[in-house]
């Protein structure tokens, strides 16, 4: 599913205008990103499920064509965990 058709499902859901439900998606996108900017940023959505940040070390990786040896920096990544209903709807 696209961002365009999940506008769409969800204005038609909320019997509210695409630009409303756009609108909507957008406040809830900037939200969880300014969330998890934050030093201990965690979004949890209970039944649905958690967005936290997480610290990937330094490591060393290997180019697979040259077969040369690369470092790679430590970074921060977003890892979501499923809420117990999403996991049995799936």
């Amino acid at each position: 599913m696209t961002k365009a058709e999940l506008v769409e499902q969800a204005a038609k859901d909320a019997k509210v205008s695409k630009v409303a439900a756009a609108a909507a998606l957008n406040s809830f996108m900037e939200g969880v990103t300014k969330a998890l900017k934050k030093k201990d940023g965690k979004v949890t959505l209970v039944g649905f499920g958690t967005f936290s940040k997480v610290r990937r070390k330094a490591r060393k990786g290997r180019n697979p064509q040259t077969g040369e040896i690369i470092k790679i920096k430590a970074s921060n990544t977003v890892k979501f965990s499923p809420g117990k209903k999403l996991k049995s709807a799936v």
